[in-house]
């Protein structure tokens, strides 16, 4: 498997140098011994639209300086221009990566997935049925689709603008571009839902077979993390980092009044009735700079790590 590592490549009996006064010896011996053999479970981070795994190294440093000994895999797939290929493709060339990885690590594993990675991650979590993934950090994701005129757009497209490139993506053609896979045009719902491959399925928007089995698998999680921001600058709008979304005016409808969450059609409602599902607020952050910023990783993900 490619992927770019930091860390041992056995961190479970990683021992590291523990001081302080007398007095505090035996506390911290005790506390240096737990973690030197129960160790951290493995992280595994997911790459978002044009990214490579060599644009985490900030965050692969905040996890290894907060919990030493811990190994952090940025996958190495799909980098730059390859991140336009569909999603489903993506979602099974990830998951071949990353299962030997949970194989290995028999307590569980970490996601943190950015961006596009982290619908990538949704797509692993909910067809994989025996994944073992602890805790899945959702980094400033499009959860519930991307609408908006954004540089990435005008870039990929820059014949279009929001409020008509459902003429490309909304076809077959269109839908072999991964950010048409969620391109959700508030003003077009039923040719969204009829027509989008990916995560019009994964809500259950559109009549799909194997929606139980998928609640099943991704309710396995233990936390779900959503990260997101009002200066993101790029996730529109923001809110759709943790599940908001435009009615047909572009008024955001908070995940709370969503009916993906109100129906549980994939088990958001659930892992808020169980208390796991964990909202990360942080303004000031603009999308390139969330896994570069300590600030965020110790606010949002620190804790969730273990």
């Amino acid at each position: 498997m490619k992927g770019s590592h930091s860390a041992a490549s056995t961190p479970r009996r990683r021992w590291w140098r523990c001081s302080g006064a007398a007095g505090l010896l035996y506390p911290l011996l005790g506390a240096c011994l737990w973690a030197a053999v129960v160790g951290y479970k493995p992280v595994i981070i997911v790459h978002g639209l044009f990214d490579s795994s060599g644009d985490f190294k900030n965050l692969q440093r905040f996890i290894n300086e907060s919990h030493p000994g811990t190994n952090v895999t940025v996958i190495d797939l799909f980098d730059r221009s390859a991140s336009l290929q569909p999603m489903w493709k993506q979602v099974e060339g990830f998951k071949a990566a990353i299962y030997p990885i949970m194989q290995n690590a028999a307590d569980g594993v970490h996601f943190i997935c950015y961006s596009q990675g982290g619908l990538v991650c949704r797509g692993i979590l909910s067809t994989l049925s025996d994944h073992n993934v602890e805790s899945f950090i959702s980094l400033s994701s499009p959860q519930a689709g991307q609408y908006g005129d954004t540089d990435y757009l005008r870039y990929l497209f820059p014949q279009f603008v929001k409020s008509n490139l459902y003429h490309l993506c909304y076809t077959s053609i269109g839908q072999r571009i991964s950010i048409c896979n969620y391109w959700n045009d508030p003003h077009h719902r039923d040719l969204y839902v009829n027509s989008s491959d990916y995560l019009a399925l994964l809500n259950s928007e559109r009549s799909n077979p194997n929606s139980t089995e998928w609640k099943k698998n991704f309710l396995k999680i233990k936390k779900l993390v959503l990260i997101g921001g009002p200066d993101d600058g790029v996730i529109t709008p923001w809110q759709s980092s943790q599940f908001g979304f435009y009615d047909d005016n572009e008024t955001v409808v908070e995940m709370q009044h969503q009916d993906i969450y109100l129906r549980d059609v994939f088990g958001l409602k659930t892992l808020a009735a169980r208390g796991d599902l964990i909202i990360c607020s942080v303004p000031g952050v603009e999308h390139v700079f969330w896994h570069s910023n300590e600030t965020v990783f110790h606010m949002c993900m620190e804790k969730w790590l273990v």
